[in-house]
């Protein structure tokens, strides 16, 4: 009796050290606190003069910094730059002056944007943060600004050339990728609403008045690669959580 008590306090003893063996494993790892880095992806138009999604895709360029709340959110804060291109021949609606035309337009956009990042899971390499994956999907949304200069050339009238800037709301979905301890790989697609109808020049033609970021306004979605490199080491003896 005394040996089956002796085995039971030995087994205990043992399977302690293993958890707290692998809690310790768990947390080698250093928690970063910010990220940079810059991607590349493909723009489309959607507005007066037709696009979608998936048509007339432009390239673009993009630079951002995360600050990491935790391993499951985080803020971006993102500045791109792309071209939109559109034609009156993609739109299968009628407007008056410009459907029996072809009317092409041509516009440089720079985007900014601070934007609120979920992910479905904790992202990390799981040595940082226990129970974390290397793996992970996430959605997106914010507020920010759109800038652009276009350029609409209606055949037989003198080119029409608008400069605006108006508010933004990106809204998507992507997947975050761990490619070591502090290199990460995202995929996005976002949908830039905006609270223009002046990305492509044509303001208004159906004579109804753009209101908010939906009522007759132009958007843009956006297709993008990035890569971030991890910085700020999380100071892991604080008490104060934000150190």
């Amino acid at each position: 009796m005394r040996i089956k008590n002796k085995v039971k306090k030995l087994l205990s003893i043992l399977a302690c050290l293993m958890l707290t063996t692998i809690g310790t494993q768990a947390q080698t790892e250093p928690e970063y606190r910010l990220e940079i880095g810059a991607g590349a992806g493909l723009a489309a138009y959607q507005g007066d003069l037709g696009g979608s999604i998936a048509s007339g895709m432009q390239p673009m360029g993009a630079a951002m910094a995360k600050y990491k709340l935790n391993p499951r959110m985080c803020w971006t804060l993102g500045f791109g730059l792309t071209q939109l291109k559109g034609s009156s021949k993609n739109n299968e609606s009628w407007m008056p002056g410009i459907s029996e035309k072809n009317t092409t337009f041509k516009s440089s956009v720079y985007d900014l944007q601070l934007r609120y990042e979920y992910n479905f899971w904790a992202f990390g390499t799981g040595r940082e943060f226990y129970g974390a994956k290397r793996l992970t999907p996430f959605i997106a949304l914010g507020t920010g600004l759109v800038i652009a200069s276009a350029k609409a050339q209606i055949p037989g009238e003198a080119s029409k050339k608008e400069n605006t800037v108006a508010l933004q709301m990106p809204l998507g979905m992507g997947v975050k990728c761990k490619l070591s301890d502090r290199l990460n790989l995202t995929a996005e697609w976002m949908m830039h609403f905006t609270g223009t109808d002046c990305l492509d020049a044509i303001y208004d033609p159906y004579e109804i008045r753009s209101v908010g970021l939906f009522k007759n306004t132009d958007s843009y979605s956006t297709l993008q690669v990035s890569v971030t490199y991890d910085l700020w080491v999380k100071c892991k003896t604080c008490h104060n959580d934000k150190d």
